[in-house]
């Protein structure tokens, strides 16, 4: 019997993403606009196969080819005659499902392999007795046989996404550890080199260690092209080893990317769009981070656009090292009604950031106006879809140009819809409450986390030149009540700096932002709650803050003491935090549900969230901003490991929690996404009904265009590296 974990149910939420009604409104140049930026993020997204493991793509194909032939609806009688039950039959759909979804065999949310829940000589029967097979047996042979190995392997190393033995990645080759790593950003920092689109790949050459830094981008060559002055490509030594830089990872890829970004560049509303995609074109035609950065300063100015899109090499989440992004583009449209309560809150951020529980020198000079949104999502490619985002991540233009943030509306309705069935270790008195406010809740605390979480807090730096961003005489740290001593160098950053754990640490910064300000009477009121009404928002937030530290607990692995997902862990450092505040703010003990099986109940007093609770995030996000402010990671690690550890001494038995988590999880629902496509002289989007056969179908209809020739690619670049991971 396999573990649970470790495949998706049968009965798994698969909800189609509606922005039919937000498609409608858009004027014939902006559905063109919306179509060629679409086109861009979803042959992007690919890259995120090869991002994953060394079988994703692989296993990509086979699914590719296997259901262009057939429509899931036509292969259930083959598969009935292959001998599959109805049950087998839908596992394998679930599972085809789950890899478009996620980009790869690994999930989007926990970074945990998942694998076929029917057993390999019933897939492998129908892989024989499908159209596919019957017109290219000898290929589609070799496609499995490449693959079919690691689609079921659970050994210990490939449970996980990881780095060295703790897990899979493929941002490294399968001979790096945690010093090669380190040794890379040394070298990437020394030549101010971003490691946002790069991979590290490691060669013994002769006795002599020699270290490849990959750059993607649709040139291959590694001189300077059109445009540059120098290129940075070439061949370094530095601390005794050999360092090369070369372009050209996912090549093909990022070709058809930029081939639809100039498209797009003819349908663009103003010149900062046209601007931005000239960028975004150059960025990964040559693999240049810095034009990237160019192309985010114009699409900060491009404020309130009807199209919002944002696409490239972004979020550092799965890199096991924490500095490498994976690829994503999204396509939405602006939600009017709902932005404009955004709009307000950007507006009130000036009378709201100074109630932050940090002095006022730990803040920005100035706080820069971003654009806050709320969008229909029309495409997101990667390997999931957030419910809020605050980007761009270059920690240099969010200090002094500025920022944006989107919460993504139509992913909040359908992300958060809970059937009180399915409600997990809540007192039946909190159900109905959970069910009437979590969706009001958690759209207070996704614009808090964005704008006033991720937005807020001064990083102090000294630049190449000597120059301070702060004044050194005069700045406390409130935490000693000694003047600051530590701050971040020429071109240290916040990710470069903390790594490993970077983003679980800022995920924890700006939840804890989020429950603090949820208290303000002028936020609540922003978002159209008064009264009884605002003081269940707010009692709603804290529980459901609290309930998601204890759910957090299925993304620790105890094996390797490694957490898999920044979101849950933060929670789970907030839940520890607030349950170390005592004085009965907080209840969590372990019972015997009503099926004679462990359970869990959380309880919070509502009258203690305005004192102990506050007190107690006050304190702690204070520390926080501290060590981010002042570059202390060794401060930083030390209080947020202690938070993280997961232990079976103590109060609780969290490890033993962790069981009961894990007997009563539910799956995370995945998305059905419509396309766009071209007909005469308009654009008209295709839908798809909300289960797996609909998510499969939107996959193959996506990519029929140039499918053979973009399969190939795939397995190409899926070959060239595969001697690299054993």
């Amino acid at each position: 019997m396999v573990d649970s974990q470790y495949y998706l149910p049968n009965d798994i939420g698969i909800s189609a993403l509606d922005c039919s009604e937000a498609f409608r409104l858009l004027s014939p140049q902006e559905k063109m606009y919306a179509h060629y930026l679409s086109r861009a993020s979803w042959y992007g997204g690919l890259a995120v196969l090869l991002q994953t493991s060394p079988e994703s793509a692989n296993i990509f194909v086979l699914l590719q080819r296997i259901f262009r032939k057939q429509t899931p609806a036509q292969l259930e009688q083959v598969a009935t005659a292959a001998g599959l039950s109805s049950e087998e039959y839908q596992a394998f759909l679930v599972y085809a499902a789950g890899l478009y979804a996620n980009m790869g065999n690994y999930k989007s949310f926990g970074d945990t392999k998942f694998i076929p829940n029917l057993p390999k000589d019933k897939l492998k029967a129908l892989v024989w007795a499908s159209q596919a097979f019957q017109e290219q047996p000898a290929e589609m042979e070799a496609l499995w046989d490449s693959c079919s190995c690691l689609l079921y392997s659970l050994e210990n190393r490939q449970k996980q996404l990881g780095l060295g033995d703790k897990g899979i990645t493929t941002y490294f080759s399968g001979n790096c550890c945690l010093e090669d790593a380190e040794l890379a950003q040394k070298f990437l920092d020394s030549k101010k080199l971003s490691a946002y689109n790069t991979r590290l790949f490691k060669k013994e050459d002769g006795g002599k260690t020699c270290y490849e830094v990959r750059l993607a981008s649709a040139v291959q060559k590694d001189c300077a092209v059109d445009g540059e002055c120098e290129s940075c490509c070439g061949s370094f030594s530095f601390e005794d080893k050999e360092f090369t830089v070369k372009r050209g990872d996912y090549s093909p890829i990022m070709e058809k990317v930029c081939y639809y970004l100039e498209k797009a560049q003819a349908y663009a509303a103003n010149e900062n769009q046209r601007k931005m995609l000239e960028e975004y074109t150059r960025s990964f035609t040559l693999g240049s981070i810095e034009a990237h950065k160019e192309g985010s300063r114009y699409w900060i100015k491009d404020k309130g656009p009807i199209v919002e899109s944002y696409i490239g090499f972004i979020e550092s989440y799965r890199d096991p090292f924490g500095s490498r992004g994976e690829f994503e583009g999204f396509v939405a449209v602006v939600n009017k009604a709902m932005s404009e309560r955004f709009a307000k809150l950007v507006s009130s951020a000036e009378v709201l950031l100074p109630e932050l529980p940090w002095p006022q020198e730990f803040e920005k000079d100035t706080f820069l106006k971003p654009d806050f949104t709320s969008l229909d999502v029309l495409t997101f490619a990667g390997s999931g879809i957030p419910a809020g985002i605050n980007i761009p991540n270059y920690d240099d233009i969010r200090q002094t140009e500025g920022f944006k943030n989107v919460s993504l509306g139509n992913v909040l309705a359908v992300a958060y819809a809970t059937q009180k069935e399915k409600l997990t270790f809540l007192e039946e008195g909190d159900k109905d409450l959970f069910i009437k406010w979590k969706g009001p809740s958690f759209e207070v605390q996704v614009g808090l986390h964005e704008l006033l979480g991720h937005g807020s807090g001064k990083l102090f730096v000294q630049d190449d030149k000597g120059k301070f961003n702060f004044d050194q005489s005069k700045v406390i740290n409130p935490e000693t009540g000694e003047p600051v001593s530590s701050w971040y160098r020429g071109s240290e950053t916040w990710d470069s700096k903390f790594s490993t754990i970077a983003s679980s640490y800022e995920e924890c910064r700006a939840e804890c932002v989020g429950l603090y300000l949820c208290l303000n009477k002028q936020v609540l009121s922003i978002f159209g709650h008064e009264g009884q009404d605002a003081d269940d928002v707010v009692y709603i937030n804290w529980l459901s803050m609290v309930r998601a530290g204890l759910l957090g607990l299925e993304f620790y692995t105890p094996d390797s003491k490694s957490w898999r997902q920044a979101h849950m862990q933060a929670r789970f450092v907030i839940l520890r935090v607030l349950l170390e505040a005592g004085e009965g703010l907080v209840g969590l003990e372990e019972v015997t549900g009503e099926d004679g099986k462990p359970d869990a109940r959380i309880t919070l007093d509502r009258s203690k969230i305005p004192t102990v609770g506050k007190n107690a995030i006050h304190r702690f996000l204070c520390k926080l901003q501290v060590f981010k402010s002042t570059a202390d990671v060794e401060g930083g690690r030390a209080v947020y490991d202690n938070y993280s550890t997961v232990s079976d001494t103590g109060a609780h038995n969290f490890l033993r929690l962790r069981e009961t988590v894990l007997l009563r999880k539910e799956a995370r629902k995945m998305f059905v996404q419509a396309n766009t496509r071209i007909s005469g002289d308009s654009v008209e989007l295709v839908e798809y009904e909300g289960s797996a056969a609909g998510l499969i179908r939107s996959f193959t209809e996506r990519f029929q265009d140039d499918a053979e020739q973009l399969e190939s690619s795939l397995l190409e670049l899926s070959k060239q590296d595969a001697p690299c991971w054993c």
